[in-house]
């Protein structure tokens, strides 16, 4: 049980930090835990926000529990070298494809939400990003048209396998919960969108026992706010999942409690916290190391079916919750190690 653990900038040490704690405690046969340079970090020590040494790491190990990468710093380095080329190189080298992004409500939690408690209640569901493809990797850049005003463009584009790959995670997934798959897109604007749907409804017939449903992105981010409780499994490409999950984090209460997973097709995934490095409370103990420590549970069911202790870690995250623990992104007054030190008791 070998994973590789990048801390990465702002507040991803301190993170990332508890959640080792939690792993160490759970005396789990055969972990090894080795530490990694990514980011900004990493671009100071190294001269580049993923060393070769660091890629190594990823390499030989089951599993990477990731922190956060970003430091306003590095903002005028050129984009090559930027804290957040490291989590794009890793998905594109390891073949990261699937993010999985769940949100749940969890109980005794229902007035943290922006939305009214009996809304928010109903909150359980499981966002499946594609993370290969769409602007963030395809072709981009500034140019200068002959009138002399600059113009800045992004390619977006997906190929029917990217797209089919992805649509099978997110039916298998359906088929795990409440058999109700709804695809994202935006088909009445994008040539893009309009093939990620057929494709998505070809794959469709082959999981005749899930529902699929199709929603514009737009409508999309309407409903998580009008009737989340709709949702079961979301299906989506790289941008739209992007911005969705962020909302579906304020929707459950803070950007705090949601974990995360990038899966390859082998067992192999990387396991962060969905929020930023948040460079301006790192280093004051302010940060919720809840995400980091669900990731963790992540990383232990899904790359090496340790289900009975990613149970256990889910299960001491939300008494901990319901006993009134709580940081300031929930409106409580509990740092960052009292958040970890509640955890490990309650685990």
């Amino acid at each position: 049980m070998r994973i590789a653990v990048f801390a990465g900038d702002g507040i991803g040490p301190e993170v990332t930090r508890e959640a080792v704690r939690v792993l160490k405690a759970l005396n789990l046969p055969g972990l090894e835990l080795v530490e990694g340079d990514v980011g900004g970090a990493a671009w100071r020590k190294h001269g580049h926000p993923l060393p070769p040494q660091t890629l190594e790491i990823a390499r030989s190990a089951g599993a990477i529990l990731f922190g956060a990468v970003g430091d306003f710093e590095c903002d005028r380095l050129e984009r090559h070298l930027r804290p957040e080329q490291a989590i794009l190189g890793l998905r594109k080298e390891l073949g990261l494809f699937a993010n999985l992004r769940p949100a749940k409500m969890f109980a005794g939690m229902e007035d943290t939400s922006a939305l009214r408690p009996e809304v928010a209640g109903a909150i359980d569901l499981l966002i499946i990003r594609e993370l290969n493809g769409d602007v963030y990797f395809g072709e981009k850049g500034i140019r200068t048209l002959p009138d002399g005003r600059r113009q800045g463009w992004d390619m977006m584009s997906y190929a029917e396998d990217e797209v089919r790959r992805i649509a099978h995670v997110g039916f298998k997934a359906a088929q795990g919960r409440r058999g109700l798959l709804c695809s994202v897109d935006k088909a009445n604007v994008l040539e893009t969108s309009q093939l990620w749907r057929d494709v998505v409804i070809e794959v469709s017939a082959e999981y005749p026992d899930v529902t699929l449903s199709h929603m514009y992105v737009d409508n999309a981010a309407m409903q998580l706010v009008r009737n989340p409780g709709q949702f079961d499994v979301i299906v989506t490409g790289n941008l739209f999942g992007d911005i969705l999950s962020d909302q579906a984090s304020m929707c459950v209460g803070s950007i705090g409690l949601l974990a995360s997973a990038a899966l390859a097709e082998t067992s192999f995934g990387l396991y962060e916290p969905i929020h930023g490095s948040a460079p301006d409370i790192a280093g004051k103990g302010l940060a919720n190391p809840m995400a980091t420590i669900l990731s963790a549970a992540m990383l232990l069911r899904h790359s090496f079916g340790a289900e009975a202790p990613a149970a256990r870690i889910e299960a001491a995250v939300a008494k901990a919750l319901a006993d009134g623990i709580r940081g300031g992104d929930l409106g409580g007054s509990h740092s960052t190690s009292a958040i970890g030190d509640a955890v490990l008791a309650r685990l």
